[in-house]
């Protein structure tokens, strides 16, 4: 079928299951490139991976969206309560403070795996605000794919059949 003519219609729980989604696809990531990690369930923190290249300790926090077609380009919102909350959570368990970043955008979907100073560091205006907003345009994703701190990964999807 083609993608075009596809019109989605999301389920009332679509977004739980993005999120719940988002947090395995970045956990299955980890784990396929040799990270041992776990799913967490706690209040700012996603995901505990330990780094197999250095020693450190991930405390992940995944921010997912799931756009439809017409919609790509927008900016992920990431409150900075949630940049407290995973700060703290991550002195809890004594690890690194990350965020992932995860965007189904109809055909492709972007992840973006960084520590939260460096996200900090890319919003310097971040104290000001109430949230800080992953941006999302074309421009700024081919910026992020130059910046050596950005582990990021992309997949493409296809409906080949589905219903009408």
């Amino acid at each position: 079928m083609n993608d075009d003519v596809l019109q989605v219609m999301k389920s009332s729980r679509h977004s739980k299951i993005t999120g719940d989604f988002a947090e395995r696809l970045i956990l299955y990531w980890l784990s396929k490139y040799g990270f041992e990690c776990a799913y967490v369930d706690h209040v700012g923190l996603d995901i505990i991976a330990r780094n197999l290249h250095t020693p450190e300790v991930l405390g992940i926090s995944v921010k997912s969206r799931s756009r439809a077609r017409g919609m790509e380009g927008e900016y992920v919102k990431i409150p900075i309560e949630n940049l407290m909350k995973l700060e703290k959570a991550a002195k809890a368990f004594n690890c690194t403070p990350y965020f992932a970043v995860v965007v189904d955008e109809f055909d492709i979907i972007h992840s973006w795996i960084l520590p939260m100073s460096h996200l900090i560091h890319l919003h310097p205006q971040w104290r000001k605000r109430t949230q800080i907003g992953w941006k999302m345009t074309r421009r700024a994703i081919e910026a992020y794919a130059g910046d050596p701190k950005l582990m990021r990964f992309v997949l493409s999807t296809t409906t080949n059949r589905w219903w009408n």
